[in-house]
């Protein structure tokens, strides 16, 4: 299979190109750096705070699917950088009309929406998650999970074959193939998941087309 990364440097990027490699993909890698990339893949430089829609489109043409890691280096001070980002993704993918995307995001986020009466706090989260956790995190990274919900956005106003990944606190651990996802809502006492296992349950979703227009929490 043909698989587009994007951010492929960047901590979960890295194991998304390993693992493709690994698996026998044919992988097109896309960084603002790619000299930093292992050999055996085609790079493609963007630089995703200023992307070029015109080597994006290379980048993605004739692909099966685009993974997206994007997200900024510093929560705080990047804000802003993902959905710019993903917006000219979503346009490349649209001028060269590729499909499916899969891009991460974050448990934080806030309750999808789209159901006729959304609920105030996300279903998976207990008690510490909705009065300390969340609170906490949204505190102190506001502007980034604001970000992250008009990246979610900007992927159901496509018309792609989309799917988001809501991962919680990621971690160095090395992959373990072992952890717990759900539809439409976060994991009830998942307080974090090795970057290894969600680039791992990223490209496992490519062939799994119940996965489409789906927002997937995952953790340990």
């Amino acid at each position: 299979m043909k698989l587009t990364i994007v951010a492929a440097t960047g901590g979960i990027g890295r194991h998304l190109v390993e693992q493709a490699v690994a698996g026998g993909h044919d992988v097109t890698a896309v960084a603002r750096r790619p000299r930093e990339l292992p050999g055996g893949v085609r790079t493609v430089a963007v630089d995703l705070t200023r992307p070029d829609l015109r080597t994006l489109a290379a980048a993605v043409r004739g692909t099966d699917a685009v993974l997206s890691a994007l997200g900024p280096r510093n929560p705080r001070t990047d804000a802003g950088i993902t959905s710019r980002g993903t917006r000219a993704i979503v346009a490349a993918m649209q001028a060269e009309h590729v499909r499916r995307i899969i891009i991460v995001s974050a448990a934080p986020v806030g309750p999808v929406p789209g159901r006729p009466t959304p609920p105030r706090h996300d279903p998976g989260d207990g008690f510490f998650m909705r009065h300390l956790g969340v609170p906490l995190t949204r505190a102190m990274f506001g502007r980034h999970y604001a970000d992250l919900a008009v990246t979610e956005q900007t992927l159901r106003d496509s018309g792609l074959e989309w799917t988001v990944s809501r991962p919680p606190k990621l971690t160095d651990k090395p992959l373990t193939g072992t952890y717990r996802t759900a539809w439409n809502r976060n994991i009830r006492g998942g307080f974090s998941v090795p970057r290894a296992d969600v680039a791992h349950h990223m490209l496992a979703m490519v062939n799994q087309p119940d996965t489409i227009e789906q927002v997937v929490g995952i953790a340990t």
